[in-house]
């Protein structure tokens, strides 16, 4: 197979971000590949067969025969399930971040995965923000020297999911605001800084906001169940240690009394960025001598793009060719996963921790 458009796939998962991924394929003409969704609940099932006449069913077992790959958009306890049975079918598979909702569930994946006929790409799609990727390839050439320190920001001034949903439960989620969009900035960041191996994390997490039943807010999406339903962290500061040298600091909140940021500064010893993936700005910094010492700040103009557009084909484009894509691997979400476990183990032990 090499024609992207004959690839057959399946949904496990039908909630909002299958809906992202079912308009990325609209968008890129793919559509016509999509031909079954998994869901337990009715509703979801009846719902989505009507927006995008697709057969839907209420067991996964029932497509992995049907289809070439399947995207897996459950809850994040459900993954090791799904993402497992269909690497054991010889299937492909893009499961969404973060790869499982343990770190013992991640390796399980990641093992699966090892020998699979298959691959598994896992739902990093910032890293095909096109600012992103000149950025990193600033980086892969040079531009920057040695990257020493990445900081990392993924504020929200009010942004907690509805409390009662998944995403407060500790028991399907896996955690808060880190396991949520921590794991874009903590991915991010370490692939700006080329993925260096951590060896030591020093973490605190906090719930000062969801726990509160005199929590304010503009917007929320989901009913809100009240306090009573969260225990999870609501932010996260956190300090990264590698064992180049590099160092990463991450600060992460669902909620915060300070204005909202996904901002990014990649520090070099040659020269630095910094970027706003909320606007897709990018600027470089640099420091010469030609003609007098002098800074020199530019701003770069990519192009537009759809990140979810380009990774959703990208995985795609993969199935198609039979070929593991080099972006987006198991073992860099794997990677992050111990980090993520290591922050909430330093905050319970109040101490550094060292991540194997």
């Amino acid at each position: 197979m090499s024609d992207p458009s004959s690839v057959r796939l399946g949904i496990v998962g039908l909630g909002n971000i299958a809906r992202i991924h079912c308009e990325a394929l609209d968008a890129s003409g793919l559509e016509e590949t999509l031909v079954a969704g998994v869901d337990v609940d009715p509703d979801a099932r009846a719902a989505f067969a009507e927006t995008y006449d697709v057969t839907v069913y209420e067991d996964h077992e029932e497509i992995l025969d049907e289809v070439d790959a399947v995207l897996v958009t459950t809850p994040n306890r459900f993954h090791e399930e799904y993402v497992v049975d269909a690497l054991e079918a010889g299937l492909d598979v893009l499961v969404e971040k973060p790869l499982a909702h343990t770190l013992e569930s991640a390796t399980r994946i990641a093992e699966t995965a090892h020998d699979a006929e298959g691959f598994c790409m896992v739902g990093f799609h910032n890293r095909f923000a096109k600012p992103v990727e000149v950025l990193d390839e600033y980086r892969e050439q040079g531009e920057l020297g040695a990257v020493t320190h990445v900081e990392a920001d993924y504020i929200r001034r009010r942004g907690i999911p509805a409390r009662g949903s998944w995403f407060t439960r500790k028991s399907v989620s896996g955690g808060g605001s880190l396991i949520d969009i921590g794991v874009h900035a903590l991915d991010l960041a370490l692939y700006l800084a080329g993925y260096p191996e951590v060896v030591e994390v020093s973490g605190v997490t906090r719930a000062n906001f969801g726990t509160d039943d005199g929590y304010s807010y503009v917007q929320m999406w989901g009913e809100d169940q009240g306090a009573s339903d969260f225990d999870v962290d609501d932010s996260v500061s956190a300090l990264i240690r590698c064992a180049d040298g590099t160092t990463i600091s991450l600060e992460v909140a669902w909620a915060s009394n300070r204005p909202s940021s996904q901002q990014y500064y990649v520090r070099g010893d040659e020269a630095g960025a910094g970027l706003d993936l909320a606007s897709g700005e990018l600027t470089l910094y640099e420091t010469s001598d030609r003609g007098g010492n002098h800074h020199r700040t530019t701003d770069v103009e990519t192009q537009a793009s759809e990140a979810h557009v380009d990774e959703t084909v990208r995985f795609v484009e993969a199935v198609a060719a039979g070929e593991a894509p080099e972006r987006n691997t198991v073992d860099e979400a794997l990677a992050v996963q111990k980090v993520i476990d290591g922050i909430y183990r330093s905050s319970e032990a109040g101490e550094a921790v060292r991540i194997e």
